[in-house]
């Protein structure tokens, strides 16, 4: 619970950030990530990370931030003295992925001693049904538990609409979805939950019913749920065979993204791909789509059952995208 009926709200997760802006809590918010860029009117708000990893290509990228693990090297810099200078009552932070944003240890190690009334609100999504439920923790943290349930009732909403346009008598086409080029890394957790609702199949990392949860099918399919990203071979994904395919770099926004596809189009195994005989690749911002579990996880819900299914008219308006001619 808060410290205060407004409490001082540092974010050091950008989902997060954008959750306490859909619940009207922005106002509480006393500093952020540097990955916090959504929505506009951030630039005031203290930043309180950057990273530590180097490299300009997607290759130079992984290889600093493989040695980082190997080191057990935290990958972003934390200023504490900032962050105890701002006196939060509440610490948004996550455990998902320490590639991703600051993972909780050095979040933990900062506030120890410095921040002795800081509660730390952990988010660990590896669902839909969980992106939805951190929107409810988050607001209720900021005190605004009534705004967190109507905004994810209206979240629901809008999956539930989306997929009515989905056939569930069909299989789907085989859908690969890549969140990192050069090593070639394949969707999962939620990603993949949201291609198979959208009426597709992520066969490179399909979801799995959970103990006890039968074939996790209905109203059980919050059950099925896909392990993390995986790193994959070319011929692993050629041999998947996809009939449409998703370019989607964890973090990177369209203009580069589209620059990395284009790499990938210059590899001679490229066209053995039947997505890409169909013209079937899409190439989505990864930095606002997708990778960040966040709330817009529905507008990216809304643009897959669009584009699967050849129905533009569900996509979202902007939605920040690119076919890869």
């Amino acid at each position: 619970m808060p410290a205060s009926p407004s409490p001082r709200i540092v974010s050091l997760v950008p989902s997060a950030t954008e959750a306490l802006a859909m619940v009207g809590g922005l106002p509480l918010l006393v500093g952020r990530s540097h990955e916090c860029d959504t929505p506009p009117g951030l630039e005031q708000v203290p930043v309180l990370t950057a990273p530590r990893t180097l490299g300009a290509s997607p290759a130079e990228i992984d290889a600093s931030v493989r040695d980082a693990v190997a080191g057990a090297r935290s990958l972003y810099h934390l200023d504490v003295d900032r962050l105890v200078g701002l006196r939060p009552d509440v610490i948004l932070t996550q455990t998902l992925c320490n590639v991703c944003s600051i993972d909780l240890a050095s979040v933990e190690r900062a506030v120890r001693g410095s921040c002795p009334g800081a509660t730390i609100l952990t988010l660990n999504p590896e669902g839909i049904e969980d992106v939805l439920d951190d929107v409810v923790r988050v607001a209720a943290a900021a005190g605004l538990a009534d705004a967190g349930t109507g905004a994810v009732v209206a979240l629901r909403e809008r999956l539930f609409a989306a997929t009515e346009f989905v056939n569930p008598y069909d299989d789907g086409p085989s859908v690969a979805f890549l969140e990192w080029t050069d090593p070639l890394y394949g969707a999962g957790h939620w990603t993949v939950q949201m291609i198979e609702r959208a009426g597709g199949r992520h066969p490179l990392n399909p979801t799995r019913a959970g103990t006890g949860s039968g074939a996790a099918s209905g109203p059980q399919v919050a059950q099925r749920l896909a392990g993390k990203s995986r790193r994959m071979s070319p011929d692993e994904l050629v041999s998947s065979a996809p009939e449409w395919l998703v370019v989607c770099p964890c973090g990177v926004e369209l203009a580069e993204a589209l620059s990395q596809a284009r790499a990938l189009a210059a590899q001679p195994w490229w066209g053995g791909l039947p997505a890409v005989r169909a013209g079937r690749v899409a190439v989505v911002d990864g930095n606002q789509m997708f990778n960040r579990p966040g709330p817009r996880i529905v507008d990216a819900v809304e643009w897959l059952v669009g584009w699967l299914n050849e129905r533009p008219s569900i996509m979202p308006p902007g939605f920040p995208w690119a076919p890869l001619a």
